[in-house]
């Protein structure tokens, strides 16, 4: 019973994290891309890097997700490394397989607000489901609970700020329109990252502990649940 009980709880935060990602590409593909709502983060520097300097977006995303990836094994241990390794590839085939197979489309172009809505509210949490359960779904991801780390900053706080800052720049190329409701979906995305790391439920309770900003990176978005139910 006890080797089923470990094998479960092995389990749980890889499924967890395929869910989130699932979730993750769901929504850039069904909410975001169809709906014309831009990206942040590194892929938004990435398209920005295109647009700018004719850098395949590839490429760019490799330059800049290994460095991220080997700074986080020496930090945040190999554990992570492969739980992030393993949300970015299932991430990159839920994508794929969606883009090719999914006849679902949501036509929001009339109504942008409820599809930044949307889009925040689902994107944060499939992230923070990531997080929370150990992972990361990049390499920007990874430098935003780095950033949270060193810093003191809520992760969904540093979410918002990167992406807000990526996507002002991405004015460059981007209607304003569109790049204006991804901010509000990006600010959306973050507080709902913050309540998913934070959120617990005990004794038939809901609550939402209150985490220090010193804490925030450190005590829940690097710990499974598993974990962080026991610390409780």
């Amino acid at each position: 019973m006890r080797k089923k009980d470990h094998f479960i709880s092995k389990l749980e935060p890889i499924f967890m994290m395929l869910f989130g990602t699932f979730l993750l590409a769901f929504a850039y593909y069904h909410i975001n891309f169809q709906n014309h709502l831009s990206e942040g983060g590194f892929v938004g520097l990435s398209l920005l890097g295109k647009y700018v300097l004719g850098i395949n977006p590839a490429l760019s995303m490799l330059l800049l997700d290994i460095p991220v990836i080997l700074v986080a094994m020496l930090l945040k241990g190999r554990k992570f490394v492969m739980n992030t390794l393993i949300a970015t590839f299932s991430f990159s085939i839920f994508y794929e397989l969606l883009e090719r197979y999914s006849t679902l489309v949501i036509d929001l172009h009339n109504n942008l607000l409820f599809a930044a809505v949307l889009s925040g509210l689902v994107t944060g949490f499939a992230t923070g489901l990531v997080l929370r359960f150990g992972g990361a779904t990049g390499g920007d991801d990874i430098l935003t609970l780095l950033i949270s780390r060193w810093s003191g900053l809520k992760v969904g706080t540093v979410f918002i700020l990167m992406d807000a800052f990526v996507l002002l720049l991405s004015l460059f190329y981007l209607p304003l329109k569109e790049t204006l409701f991804t901010i509000l979906a990006v600010g959306i995305a973050g507080r709902t990252i913050t309540f998913t790391l934070t959120f617990t439920f005990r004794k038939g309770k809901a609550n939402v502990t209150a985490v220090p900003e010193s804490a925030s990176s450190q005590t829940v978005a690097s710990k499974p649940v598993h974990a962080m139910r026991s610390a409780h």
